[in-house]
């Protein structure tokens, strides 16, 4: 029996703001690619710049030149599901201080925590071996989902490397 391996990307950037756009639209390219639609894409999208958001602020304090690692898996086995982990060397703190406002606190910020666990199946924070944190955010495609995009091509972006036509004199 043929299983399928899982397809994951990782990528390593610098605890800066300005790198969060890119990881948004990485991130709405790969959950597009596994058949999410629209709306779920940009929730995705949302929740990991929020938990980067996060990281930047809280576990480095605003310093620009520390180290996040972010893997996005589409996994298929045993059911499909999208899972994104995002790992830090920050300072570490306690499991149970991560937890949502309370909704009648009506103030600006602080509402990450509860945007992230509304938009995705599982939230999980973990401590790190050494040091940092890893968040894990995982989420089912619904029924209504499409089914995930192939290629035919090696590099999944519809170029082909040898010669797209012959010359016919």
């Amino acid at each position: 029996m043929h299983q399928e391996s899982p397809t994951t990307i990782r990528l390593e950037i610098l605890s800066r703001p300005d790198l969060l756009a890119p990881v948004r639209s990485m991130v709405i390219s790969m959950a597009e690619r596994f058949g999410f639609d629209e709306v779920e894409c940009g929730h995705l999208a949302l929740a990991v710049d929020e938990a980067l958001a996060n990281v930047i602020r809280h576990a480095y304090a605003g310093s620009p030149d520390e180290r996040i690692w972010i893997t996005i898996s589409l996994l298929n086995s045993p059911n499909r599901l999208f899972r994104i982990e995002i790992e830090d060397e920050g300072e570490q703190c306690d499991l149970d201080s991560i937890a949502p406002r309370d909704l009648d606190d009506v103030r600006p910020g602080g509402l990450g925590v509860h945007l992230i666990r509304e938009v995705t199946d599982r939230c999980t924070y973990e401590h790190r071996p050494t040091r940092g944190m890893k968040v894990i955010l995982e989420k089912a495609p619904t029924t209504s989902s499409k089914p995930p995009l192939t290629s035919s091509t090696p590099d999944d972006t519809g170029s082909d490397s040898g010669p797209s036509h012959q010359n016919r004199n």
